[in-house]
């Protein structure tokens, strides 16, 4: 009984304290890939220290629909912890949680905000020609059926939700005993049917052909907010968690993949891996070309790894088209299906590496991989041309001298080479010309038994029958083979 009664005592002001401890993850900036990776990782870290409060800090913008579907989904299948979506404002930040921001913020299961910040503008959009532009009805229904699921599950309000993708959905305001709330027009004239003058109808909330986006007021005044909470020391009070916060924030290394896993800089790495391969391929042994290639392939292949987008099977796929490139290059003369197939084979397994699927089944993925195979496209076109601008240019840059072979033969063992053309006495280190045998020099070095001679004010390498010849002797030329000269003392 003692010892209960000693555990109660220890326990009880914890208890009193707050329902467990919060741990905050930042999602800052655009969402990537890079997010997704940081996101599980760091709330996987808070579930292993015990955390009964998930708060994840939404600043953005937006960014990649797949990858804010792949937050809210593992939001989504957290158990055990409460998850929180928190939109505060600070110096660094911009107070927004727009796009897909909005999103992942619908996955959890409550959403506070600080005054003077903003949510919604969820419809998906594209790069075209005529600048961003509505990524089409196709994709606005898919995140619109995801939208809706996500508030139906967390309690949030659907129309609001609906109403931040979909242009064509328009909401108005009611009061009914006391309660404000946003539905759609439609279901406005219908409770004003069914209870007159107890349903009034306030101003626009959302009119057809706007995205909505929500003040910190009108959420918490149309029940998608839960509370507006200027700091974490008062919402850690509104949740009843204990006072102490760790904030889980990102580590050199998610820089480090987020900065590598860029589209930018991997259709670099591509350029300058294809270039690098090319130099290794055509010069003798293994050098620096080799080693940069390496780097560069390992750093695409290494970093999209660690996005979970990368298996066996892309690995094996690139290899195979390098396999295939290097047997058209020494094996099969000309460019043809070996080539081709090694080129498509290479870019498949770069695209496929930057993905967690194969063939689109939703129509976002469709807009993944478009931009995924302009990626890879540009960096193997740049690649290529690289490679033809190196095999145009290179010999004639002195920086690749040590390369390249351009020693001249002149001729064999048995004399000049027919077509050498008329090449001036003493044209290159080891050139003898014709018509030297017979003719009268002298030992400009000592013969032991070879030396140097000079015939007609033009040293040689000469090499005697084996005697020995002191310098300034005189010579003359017995046989002359290539280069190789063989003299004897003039008697």
């Amino acid at each position: 009984m003692k010892i209960f009664i000693l555990v109660v005592c220890v326990a009880l002001p914890v208890w009193a304290d707050g329902g467990g401890g919060a741990f905050v993850v930042p999602i800052h900036g655009d969402i990537e890939p890079s997010m997704t990776t940081h996101v599980r990782r760091q709330a996987g870290k808070a579930l292993g220290d015990g955390a009964a409060f998930l708060i994840f800090d939404i600043d953005t913008f937006g960014g990649r629909v797949d990858s804010a579907l792949q937050i809210s989904s593992f939001i989504g299948s957290l158990e055990g912890v409460k998850t929180v979506a928190y939109i505060r404002q600070s110096p660094q930040g911009m107070g927004v949680s727009w796009s897909a921001g909005a999103l992942i913020a619908m996955s959890c299961s409550a959403i506070y905000m600080a005054p003077g910040t903003s949510i919604g503008a969820a419809a998906p959009v594209v790069q075209g020609q005529e600048g961003v532009q509505s990524a089409g009805e196709k994709n606005i229904s898919a995140v619109r059926a995801q939208m809706a699921a996500l508030a139906e599950k967390n309690g949030h309000p659907v129309p609001l939700a609906l109403a931040m993708v979909d242009y064509d959905v328009a909401l108005v305001e009611i009061e009914e005993e006391g309660r404000i709330s946003a539905v759609f027009v439609e279901e406005a004239e219908r409770l004003e049917r069914e209870r007159p003058g107890r349903v009034r109808r306030g101003p626009v909330v959302s009119a057809e052909g706007k995205l909505l986006s929500l003040t910190a007021g009108e959420a918490l005044r149309y029940g998608l907010s839960s509370g507006t909470e200027g700091a974490y020391s008062s919402l850690l009070k509104t949740l009843n968690a204990a006072p102490e916060l760790r904030s889980l924030e990102p580590s050199s290394a998610d820089a480090v993949v987020a900065f590598l896993a860029s589209g930018g800089l991997q259709g670099i790495l591509i350029l300058v891996g294809l270039g690098a391969l090319f130099l290794e391929i055509s010069t003798p042994g293994f050098g620096i070309p080799g080693s940069v290639a390496i780097l560069c392939f390992v750093a695409i292949f290494g970093t999209n790894a660690m996005l979970g987008t990368v298996d066996s099977s892309e690995i094996l796929l690139f290899l195979l088209g390098i396999g295939l490139l290097v047997l058209e290059i020494f094996v099969i003369p000309g460019f043809g299906v070996a080539g081709v197939s090694g080129i498509v084979l290479v870019g498949a397994a770069l695209v496929l590496s930057m993905q967690d699927f194969v063939i689109p089944d939703v129509p976002w993925e469709w807009d993944v991989l478009y931009g995924n195979i302009l990626t890879v496209g540009a960096g193997l076109c740049a690649g290529i041309a690289g490679i033809v601008a190196l095999a145009l240019f290179a010999p004639r840059l002195r920086l690749f001298d040590r390369l390249t072979l351009k020693t001249a033969i002149r001729g064999t063992s048995g004399g000049p080479l027919p077509g050498d053309g008329d090449v001036p006495a003493g044209g290159g280190e080891g050139f003898v010309p014709p018509g030297l045998e017979g003719q009268c020099g002298k030992a400009v070095t000592v013969l032991r038994p070879s030396g140097r001679a000079e015939f007609g004010g033009v040293e040689y390498s000469v090499e005697t029958d084996g005697a020995f010849v002191a310098a300034g002797t005189p010579l003359v030329a017995l046989r002359v083979r290539g280069n190789h000269i063989l003299v004897k003392p003039k008697s």
